[in-house]
């Protein structure tokens, strides 16, 4: 039998992508609809999966509101021990999946630990000798699933000794994973090393291995890293208003320790062009790229951002994922860009004269999209969004979840380019994160990221019927 994405790829997923992307256009509204403080989110009939329903994993935990038909289970909690003696680390965060011989997956996952310098408690542990600092406890987690049972198989640290591993994204030919860090803190700080760098850790690494950090890349508040086809990586910057969308233009693709240039994004004509507010969606901006002569900055007050800055370099708010679209093109989020500071969508398309960036979609109501974080395109094309409610002001609630404050979904973009509520988590105040499907295109993966407290954390793997709906 065909997988999904096989299917896809032979009919249905170029019609689901060409028609999610000429409806993106039409459906920011620029009105600011329901304010109010105290707001009730429902599921929009008619539109995705349908309503949602509270739903029971394997051991009768109601974590997730879903879809009719659609079920889940639950796995790799904090504080779980893992095949490698150690306790599964707080703070699941991005993450991505790559098939492995015999049916299996792999999943590696970040851990966004932020515990004061020494601090261990539920981060990262694995071998000592592995470490970057012996005073960071973020990390990567890698564990192995069986899809067909439904059930992990196998978990072990395979990243340790790195800080505030926040999102990510895959490697030149999914060769593995690239793990952000989300903060610059150092030795100044109490650190052993300094932080704020892309590591690479590789699909079939087995177990953990020495951490190196990619220094030419940049040292930044790294949100997440992509390679694209052709070996170039795209970065984003997650520093409140000082944040810059980056390329990596490396040496030898398949080996990014090699070094390369690093370059920030301008829009041609306008230098330091904002794209916080004001922003029309579906208008191609023409790009250019300066160079960051200073990729690792050690000078006090010298930043990739401030240098990109000095040569026209563009402004955004807080970008956050980052994904592989179509044709080489790149999505990427800003999670409190727009208007109104509830999330923006945008589309990088490269050409050789730079290529060109488009708002695709701005959020104008919490209810429909709320501080989108992780982002994932779909099997079929479309966009699936972790959200990361970040606005407490606004007091959201679902009316699935009364009892939370504040709630978070995974929201989706149907084919008529409209929000619509696929999960909510019922379970708590926690962010998703790390959505990502399973090669063949039948599960989805996702994490609750948790809080610092046994159980809090977990990743859960979602099946149904996908082909009633865009995702």
């Amino acid at each position: 039998m065909a997988s999904r994405r096989e299917f896809l790829r032979r009919g249905a997923g170029g019609i689901v992508l060409a028609a999610t992307l000429a409806s993106l256009n039409a459906c920011a509204n620029p009105a600011v609809r329901g304010a109010g403080a105290q707001r009730m989110r429902w599921a929009r009939g008619g539109r995705g999966y349908g309503a949602l329903r509270r739903v029971k994993d394997q051991e009768g935990r109601e974590i997730l509101a879903l879809p009719e038909d659609f079920s889940y289970v639950t796995f790799s909690r904090t504080g779980d021990v893992m095949s490698d003696g150690f306790p599964t680390p707080r703070s699941h965060d991005g993450m991505a999946c790559f098939e492995l011989p015999g049916g299996l997956v792999r999943l590696i996952r970040n851990h966004e630990v932020t515990n004061n310098p020494g601090n261990n408690i539920l981060g990262v542990q694995g071998d000592p000798a592995a470490r970057y600092d012996p005073l960071a406890f973020g990390g990567c987690v890698t564990v192995d699933f069986d899809p067909m049972g439904m059930r992990l198989v196998r978990d072990f640290v395979s990243l340790n000794g790195t800080l505030m591993n926040c999102a990510g994204g895959l490697a030149y030919r999914d060769a593995g994973w690239l793990t952000c860090e989300e903060s610059t803190l150092g030795p100044t700080q109490g650190y052993g090393r300094p932080h704020g760098y892309v590591f690479f850790v590789g699909r079939d690494w087995d177990p953990v291995r020495p951490a190196r950090p990619l220094h030419a890349m940049g040292r930044f508040a790294h949100e997440a890293a992509v390679s694209a086809a052709d070996g170039i990586v795209y970065e984003t910057e997650d520093a409140g208003a000082a944040s810059g969308f980056y390329r990596f233009l490396p040496d030898e693709v398949a080996d990014l320790a090699r070094g390369g240039v690093l370059q920030m994004l301008a829009v041609r004509g306008h230098a330091n062009y904002d794209t916080r507010l004001g922003q029309p969606v579906g208008i191609p901006l023409p790009v250019d790229w300066v160079t960051i002569d200073r990729p690792d900055p050690t000078a006090p007050g010298d930043t990739c951002f401030g240098q990109g800055l000095s040569k026209g370099g563009a402004r955004f708010a807080r970008l956050e994922g980052i994904h592989r679209g179509e044709g080489g093109s790149i999505y990427f989020l800003s999670s409190s860009g727009g208007n109104l500071g509830l999330g923006q969508i945008w589309h990088y398309r490269p050409a050789p004269d730079g290529g060109e960036l488009a708002l695709r979609f701005e959020s104008a109501d919490g209810m429909e999209l709320e501080s989108p974080d992780n982002l994932c395109v779909t099997p079929s094309g479309a966009l699936l969004f972790c959200e990361d409610d970040a606005v407490p002001s606004n007091n959201d609630r679902h009316g699935l979840a009364t009892e939370i404050v504040n709630v978070n979904r995974l929201v989706g973009l149907a084919r008529d380019g409209h929000p619509f509520d696929f999960a909510v988590n019922i379970f708590s105040s926690s962010e998703f994160a790390g959505a990502c499907f399973s090669p063949d295109g039948e599960v989805l993966f996702v994490n609750i990221q948790g809080g610092g407290a046994v159980g809090s954390g977990m990743t859960c793997a979602i099946r149904g019927p996908w082909e009633r709906g865009a995702l």
